[in-house]
């Protein structure tokens, strides 16, 4: 696995960061190609949004990296500047007033890093041993082979192992096996089957401590898993609706999927899937 990726899927128009300059009607928005919410999703990305961003990951990583938010957003932005939807000094509000960020957490010997603006995730990425980065959050290596569902939820135990397995984790789960398996059922002792006990018996448990995390569960998913595909666009909006479907989730625009999680990892190794 290697370097991160965007955690939202493409729009709707899937040509539309490939078309033409000149044929770009619309400018690229935030959420044209990372997975957010509100006013966000709606703002061009500009130039001093990406500058910022930039600057910000070469002050936490000593450098910028291909194919990290940072990347993706000076592409996107240099698009947009380019067919006159941006000028170079425009700054979103949003990234001018609630800011960029690029944090470091570090777990396990490992360095998980995290991009956001106005506090909002837009990717995250491990790295481990130094500079190099070793895993990706929901995805693989874009010269690798294809990413598959086993491997996508291996990467959320490390993006979001910590995590207490929920009723709506359990749900995606339980979709993401049924789409690698092709099997409309869920297969005793598998990995849904796993997450559907640990989200009951978590219902149960008064202290976090004792409760089951995601890494407990998706740690050798691959291995639990009676079969695996690559991940499709289809098989990540699937996950995707399922992780949804719970209220807290619907109701609460800052409570969409799990940073890092199940529905994340998906729409990551799908947009790496198609890029490849």
């Amino acid at each position: 696995m290697s370097h991160g990726q965007p955690l939202g899927p493409q729009s709707d128009d899937e040509d539309h960061c490939l078309s033409p300059v000149s044929q770009l009607q619309q400018p690229i928005t935030y959420g044209d190609v990372f997975r957010v919410s509100g006013d966000l999703a709606s703002k061009p990305i500009s130039p001093q949004d990406a500058a910022a961003m930039q600057a910000a990951e070469v002050q936490v990583l000593g450098k910028t990296h291909k194919g990290t938010p940072a990347d993706t957003m000076e592409s996107a932005a240099v698009i947009n500047e380019m067919a006159g939807h941006v000028e170079h000094q425009d700054f979103t509000d949003i990234a001018k007033n609630q800011g960029v960020s690029v944090t470091e957490t570090k777990a396990g010997g490992q360095r998980i890093i995290t991009e956001a603006v106005g506090g909002q995730v837009l990717g995250q990425h491990v790295e481990q041993d130094g500079p190099t980065v070793a895993s990706t959050i929901g995805s693989a290596a874009i010269d690798g082979d294809p990413i598959s569902i086993g491997e996508a939820l291996e990467a959320v135990a490390i993006s979001a192992g910590d995590k207490p397995v929920d009723q709506s984790d359990a749900a995606a789960i339980t979709v993401a096996e049924i789409r690698a398996t092709g099997n409309n059922r869920v297969v005793p002792g598998g990995v849904a089957d796993t997450a559907q006990n640990a989200a009951s018996m978590n219902t149960h448990a008064r202290r976090r401590e004792d409760m089951t995390k995601l890494s407990d569960v998706l740690m050798d998913a691959t291995e639990k898993l009676a079969a695996d595909k690559p991940v499709t666009k289809e098989d990540a909006e699937a996950v995707y609706a399922a992780e949804m479907q719970f209220p807290w989730r619907r109701d609460s625009p800052e409570m969409l999927t799990t940073p890092g999680g199940v529905g994340c990892s998906m729409a990551t190794a799908a947009q790496l899937n198609e890029q490849k």
